[in-house]
């Protein structure tokens, strides 16, 4: 299934590429990402007549508006307004205006290969896949941005998420970019505006429930540059632990085992030694936890990229774990942090 090194070759060949594509890509207070992310389309190798750019903006206050229109004589880039300032809302208003037979979702953090849209569209079009995504590769830029990069691709990081660990080709839960068919919207609606931090995980989730599929293809990748600071990191965490609770009340499959996972340690460590209190053995358990915790802590600093990362990235992976944690904990209670 996976394109050998003459697919571009033969998609030429074909009629596949006659296929009109949108790309919707949600905006906010993007200068710093947005023209590498709009020259990487640029560059595609899918024919450029072939694509509109819908980029929605959520109202920026900084130069992203100015930057897109040096670029929008001669691209086919729509800029749309995004008054509710909300990904889903921006997602959503991309799709109702799109006019291509495919619309592929993309990030402005983000920078794609010239193959990307290629890639995507040749899975679409070989599998029955309804959603089909890659692997993102998480870059950061400075000594703590390159820290919350090896936080985010690292299993003891955010678990067993594939499209952030490199898994293999094949189908999967979710992925990230999703690029969908077009009539996947019509059968099952559009993205759930009151989930804002888990739209995609939604989304795929109602994609399988509806009988459809959704495909990860190892060798489409893109490049995502996370945030650079450590309240950047733990801003996003808190944030999208806030989503847990708040996604089970609307759509109870939406979210896997991993994602509790943070939440159920960052309770422990409010419950244990309350109830150590009353019996050792709970003292005991609260021990061992800890110590397995801190060793594999310990193990993925000093044993997963460079040792001088090592420092700061001890601490910055249990506040990590315990902002996610706590998110979820005011999630459950009904607290919204968006």
């Amino acid at each position: 299934m996976r394109p050998n090194s003459s697919v571009i070759e033969r998609l030429n060949e074909t009629s596949n590429r006659t296929a009109f594509v949108s790309v919707v890509m949600p905006l906010y207070n993007e200068e710093k990402y947005i023209e590498r992310c709009i020259l990487s389309l640029v560059n595609q190798t899918y024919p450029v007549e072939k694509m509109e750019w819908l980029l929605v903006d959520g109202g920026s206050t900084d130069k992203t508006v100015d930057i897109i229109k040096k670029y929008q004589d001669k691209y086919p880039i729509k800029l749309l307004k995004n008054e509710k300032k909300l990904v889903t809302y921006a997602l959503n208003i991309g799709v109702e205006k799109s006019s291509g037979d495919y619309i592929i979702r993309l990030d402005a953090h983000a920078e794609y290969p010239t193959d990307y849209i290629e890639k995507c569209i040749y899975y679409l079009e070989t599998t029955d896949a309804d959603n089909v995504g890659g692997i993102v590769e998480t870059k950061g830029e400075g000594y703590v941005g390159q820290i919350n990069a090896q936080i985010l691709s690292s299993k003891f990081g955010v678990g067993d998420s594939g499209f952030r660990t490199n898994a293999q080709s094949g189908y999967v839960d979710t992925v990230p970019f999703g690029a969908f068919r077009k009539e996947i919207f019509d059968k099952i609606g559009l993205f759930n505006p009151e989930l804002p931090r888990s739209e995609d995980n939604d989304f795929n989730s109602r994609i399988r429930a509806s009988g459809g599929k959704v495909f990860l293809a190892n060798d489409i990748v893109s490049t995502y540059y996370c945030r650079d600071t450590i309240f950047g990191l733990l801003s996003q965490s808190i944030k999208n632990g806030n989503a847990l609770f708040l996604t089970l009340k609307k759509n109870p499959k939406a979210m896997s085992i991993r994602h509790y996972i943070p939440f159920l340690f960052f309770l422990s460590l409010i419950v244990m030694p309350i109830l150590s209190l009353f019996s050792k053995m709970f003292m005991i358990l609260f021990m061992v936890e800890l110590f397995l915790y801190l060793a594999l802590d310990l193990y993925f600093c000093l044993f997963d990229k460079k040792v001088k990362f090592a420092p700061l990235k001890f601490i910055l992976y249990p506040m990590f774990h315990c902002t996610y944690g706590l998110g979820s904990f005011l999630g459950l209670l009904g607290i919204k942090l968006y």
